[in-house]
């Protein structure tokens, strides 16, 4: 399935991943599901994980509460997670695929040196092995 990405909410992702640099930034992001995935909104969230976070991110059970309640209460579907590889690319790691919801898209952003370079977005298959989905930012 295709994912469209409006430009506030990749706005919204993009300056998140950039402004965390060089640590992994991480959030929800919101919208309908349809023929095709429309982003509309993000929710930024703390990264949680203790120790070493240039390279994990982790999302408490509080966030994940919490973002819940923003899909109902705005009336919008939670689409998935996004956050950041900083100075790697935008591809799943392993504990990516470990961590993830087979029903949630997870958009990764590559951040080298400060910008982003990159972004992709992932669902996991019937195998658990992540397959690439359509990616379009709409910039109007």
């Amino acid at each position: 399935m295709k994912i469209v990405i409006n430009n506030s909410a990749w706005e919204a992702m993009k300056h998140d991943a950039e402004t965390r640099f060089p640590n992994e930034c991480c959030g929800f992001f919101y919208g309908q599901y349809g023929d095709e995935k429309t982003v509309s909104q993000v929710l930024v969230i703390n990264n949680t994980k203790d120790g070493d976070q240039r390279r994990r991110f982790e999302i408490s059970p509080e966030d994940y509460l919490k973002g819940e309640r923003y899909a109902l209460k705005h009336g919008l579907d939670l689409l998935g997670v996004y956050h950041s590889h900083p100075n790697h690319p935008a591809v799943p790691s392993e504990h990516d695929r470990i961590s993830a919801v087979p029903v949630f898209s997870y958009i990764i952003i590559s951040v080298m040196e400060g910008i982003s370079a990159e972004v992709t977005s992932w669902i996991l298959n019937d195998a658990s092995r992540f397959e690439k989905e359509e990616l379009n930012i709409n910039k109007k």
